[in-house]
C-alpha cells in the first residue's frame, strides 16, 4: 500500500525551526499502514529537515552551527546564496522505518523543519507512506 499527504506550515523567520514529529505520526496514523517506511520530503530549494533532540541550548548551537558555516554575507550570489548552501549540507528529505503502526525513532529524536531562506514562507511537506 501506498498513502500520501500534503502538510502545509508557515514559518516566522529564517532560521525556524519547527517539530514536525507529531504530524508524521498523524500520517502514519492515517494510512493504516503497520509495517514499511515513512518518508518526508520538501519540494523547496531552500528547506532541510534535521532528525535530532532539541533542547534551547542545542536549539542556539544549531543556529550557531549554519552561522559559522554559511554566513549570510560574502557569496557571490547576492540575494541568498547561504540558504542554498544550507540545503546542501541538510537533506529535504527523511526516511524513517514504521514498525506496528508507529514510526521509529531514539528516545530523544524528533523530525524538525528548518527554514534556511531569507524569510518565513508556506511551505509544503510531501508525506509517503509505504507498507502492508
Amino acid at each position: 500500500m501506498i498513502f500520501t499527504k500534503t502538510i502545509h506550515i508557515e514559518t516566522e523567520k529564517p532560521g525556524d525551526i519547527i517539530n514536525l514529529t507529531h504530524k508524521i505520526e498523524g500520517a502514519v496514523g492515517e494510512s493504516k499502514i503497520s509495517n514499511g517506511i515513512v518518508h518526508v520530503f520538501a519540494p523547496h530549494a531552500t528547506a532541510v529537515f534535521a532528525l535530532t533532540e532539541l533542547e534551547s541550548n542545542l536549539r542556539e548551537d544549531i543556529e550557531k552551527l549554519l552561522d559559522n558555516l554559511t554566513p549570510k554575507e560574502g557569496w557571490k550570489h547576492d540575494v541568498n546564496a547561504y540558504s542554498h548552501l544550507r540545503s546542501m549540507l541538510l537533506p529535504p528529505d527523511r526516511t524513517l522505518p514504521v514498525r506496528n503502526g508507529r514510526v521509529i525513532k531514539g528516545t530523544w529524536q524528533d523530525l524538525f523543519f528548518i527554514e534556511a531562506d531569507t524569510s518565513g514562507r508556506l511551505r509544503k511537506i510531501e508525506v509517503t507512506v509505504i507498507g502492508e
